[in-house]
């Protein structure tokens, strides 16, 4: 017997309500989509589909090249306005605007649980800042010769590790500003780091397509991991600080994978994702209260955001916009 199932679908309405925040205006739409769906047997099924989004007024007025939390309430933006913007995305105000770059906002890293982060920028500089204190930073680290493009924070806070396209890294007491640590390595261009938690050691990947694990100790590198065929573009640790992630550059499908590896017993690859057809441009462990599964997020120049189970690779289903997920290849 041949079943055949209609669809129709309900004209949609549309409910929108404006109201204003201090920044400026917010405007917040529902969009509302009725499907009947009718059934051979005469039972009619009716679903709705909701789809909400606000708008906020821009914080910046030129592009915005970096965000991180600094708790559940505020985010740290940086972009090419040369301005750090301190940010609460629940009422959409401007909480603090900083400036004292002279050129465009690299990377950002916050103190969790304070008011406490620090930024990095072109013009070689890094800036602390503490939003409980005046508009000015609360310290300044120099010492790198071109832009810095690595920033991590170690777990108790006394130390910055920052790293550039100069192929060096440098270690920072953070209550000083002063410099403790230098390390060169030749063709190091720093694109990230990252300290793991709980541990003395630092995870950097490079464009020279090597992920590196340093010790802070003395600033000498513990671990180099497998070469990749691509340049490696950003990192990861997960909070248990047993997993890391890295993610590749590539065009056309070719590189534009992430890879997950062990950083505490085998330090080799566990798998790889592959499904983008861009560079990815950067790759994150998402909390475990957000699904039943350990999941990782992955963001491509391809306009796509692709959510993976870390340990099968299923079909985890994703947010309307962003892309589905793919089967990894394991070690």
């Amino acid at each position: 017997m041949l079943l055949r199932c209609h669809l129709k679908r309900a004209l949609p309405q549309k409910v929108s309500c404006r109201f204003c925040a201090v920044m400026g205006k917010l405007q917040s739409k529902l969009k509302h989509s009725t499907y009947k769906y009718s059934r051979p047997d005469g039972f009619r099924d009716e679903r709705i589909q909701t789809k909400a989004f606000q708008e906020y007024s821009p914080a910046h007025v030129d592009t915005v090249s970096v965000v991180a939390a600094l708790n559940s309430d505020l985010c740290v933006s940086g972009g090419k306005d040369k301005t750090v913007v301190a940010y609460n995305w629940r009422t959409g105000n401007v909480v603090k605007r900083l400036k004292g770059h002279e050129r465009e906002i690299t990377k950002i890293a916050c103190i969790h649980k304070s008011g406490q982060f620090f930024s990095a920028s072109r013009d070689k500089t890094v800036m602390m800042w503490d939003l409980q204190g005046s508009s000015q930073p609360r310290q300044q680290f120099s010492g790198h010769t071109m832009v810095v493009t690595g920033l991590a924070v170690s777990p108790d806070t006394s130390q910055l590790c920052t790293g550039s396209r100069d192929n060096t890294l440098l270690l920072w007491d953070v209550g000083t500003g002063q410099c403790a640590e230098r390390a060169s390595v030749s063709r190091n261009l720093v694109t990230h780091l990252c300290w793991v938690p709980r541990e003395p050691y630092i995870l950097q990947t490079s464009e020279d397509k090597t992920i590196r694990l340093w010790d802070s100790r003395g600033l000498q590198v513990a671990h180099i991991f497998p070469a990749k065929q691509h340049i490696q573009t950003y990192c990861e640790v997960s909070e248990d600080g047993h997993k890391c992630i890295s993610c590749s550059s590539g065009f056309g499908g070719e590189g534009c994978e992430a890879t997950l590896w062990d950083i505490r017993q085998t330090r080799n690859r566990i798998c790889e994702y592959e499904g983008h057809f861009q560079t990815v441009a950067s790759c994150v462990f998402l909390p475990r209260a957000l699904a039943l599964m350990p999941v990782i997020a992955t963001s491509s120049h391809d306009c796509k955001v692709k959510i993976w189970n870390q340990d099968s690779g299923g079909d985890t289903g994703s947010s309307p916009g962003l892309g589905g997920s793919h089967m990894p290849r394991s070690n």
